[in-house]
């Protein structure tokens, strides 16, 4: 298939920079390939049953961008510059980051940030750079938290800075397993009481781990989508988690993972046809043709035109029924990406 078969126009006023207040306020568009209808996230008590299982995202967002300068004294004296610094992923020495401008670093030079933190040039390649901290563990994560910011996606921070309120709202009510630098979006419309009433319904949880990188905001550059190269992440599921799916399953409720994240991860543990316990990279690339083993359902929020998203979407339930969803989904003032609302996709009915 090509790119453009997952291309739409979207108003950029459809663009939320906010979430909904409170969260579970989000509307939810709800579709069977024969309808749909409009809800709110908090409808997900009368939408779902005794003996479905919401399959959850435990992973937690590190405040990833920094600020920081790089001091060089050389014959013309001391020269400074100031360095944007975002974390993409740990090494056993230090972290992979988007440094900009890369230009301005060398390798060997040290980053000096807020809350005494310090980081060196371990090296540079492909537009990132390598950077070893001078602390780690528990201290480098309390400095990491007094001088960093919530990493917001490219379309949020290019209008508006991270602040404050974005270290609650963009992080998930049961945020737990910390590595992940974008959060598992879908997973914000969620709070404490709506968990407690679902409980009460008999709908059961499930969780599992992907620490979702910066990967998932990159564009996808090649017309032939079977030419794309994904990006790969970290992720775990239990031995528990895969037995309490595969029980599920058995007892023929829907396993309904909240959001892609949670989908890729199960569904990469099930490649053999039913869900195991899994731990590594995974860098699944779900297109239309793509086989489900495990997802019967999937909430997720609103995704850009012509990413590796929409095309997981048009795989679920189909590249024409996508079209339809998304149509009705901009003409009803439904908001889209991140901080946006809701569809609950339901392709059996």
């Amino acid at each position: 298939m090509k790119l453009s078969d997952f291309d739409f126009d979207l108003p950029d006023d459809r663009i939320a920079l906010r979430p909904a207040r409170p969260r579970t306020s989000a509307k939810l568009l709800v579709a069977t390939p024969d309808e749909i209808r409009d809800a709110h996230v908090r409808d997900l008590v009368d939408l779902l049953q005794p003996g479905d299982r919401l399959v959850l995202n435990d992973t937690k967002v590190i405040p990833a961008r920094l600020t920081g300068t790089r001091t060089r004294t050389g014959a013309a004296g001391t020269t400074s510059a100031r360095i944007e610094v975002t974390l993409l992923s740990p090494t056993p020495e230090g972290w992979q980051a988007l440094v900009k401008p890369l230009k301005k670093v060398r390798d060997g030079e040290v980053i000096a940030f807020k809350a005494g933190l310090r980081a060196r040039v371990l090296g540079r390649a492909e537009g990132q750079a390598h950077l070893a901290f001078d602390t780690q563990g528990a201290d480098f994560d309390a400095a990491l938290d007094r001088a960093g910011q919530m990493p917001l996606p490219p379309y949020i921070a290019a209008l508006r800075p991270a602040d404050a309120a974005d270290r609650d709202d963009y992080q998930t009510a049961w945020a737990r397993a910390t590595g992940a630098v974008a959060a598992p979006t879908a997973s914000l419309h969620f709070d404490a009481k709506l968990l407690q009433a679902l409980a009460a319904k008999g709908v059961e949880t499930t969780f599992v781990t992907l620490h979702v990188g910066a990967g998932t905001f990159l564009p996808v550059k090649v017309d032939d989508i079977a030419d794309h190269r994904m990006h790969a992440e970290w992720g775990e599921v239990t031995p528990e988690a895969a037995a309490q799916i595969a029980a599920t399953k058995a007892a023929g409720g829907r396993v309904i993972p909240v959001g892609t994240t949670a989908l890729r991860l199960i569904e990469t543990a099930a490649r053999a046809g039913e869900i195991g316990p899994w731990t590594g990279e995974t860098d699944i690339f779900i297109t239309p043709g793509f086989t489900f083993h495990v997802a019967d359902a999937l909430m997720t929020n609103f995704h850009l035109p012509k990413s590796t998203l929409m095309m997981l979407v048009s795989a679920f339930i189909g590249v024409e029924r996508i079209r339809q969803i998304y149509d009705h989904a901009i003409a009803n003032d439904y908001r889209f990406f991140s901080y946006g609302d809701a569809s609950l996709l339901l392709p059996r009915g």
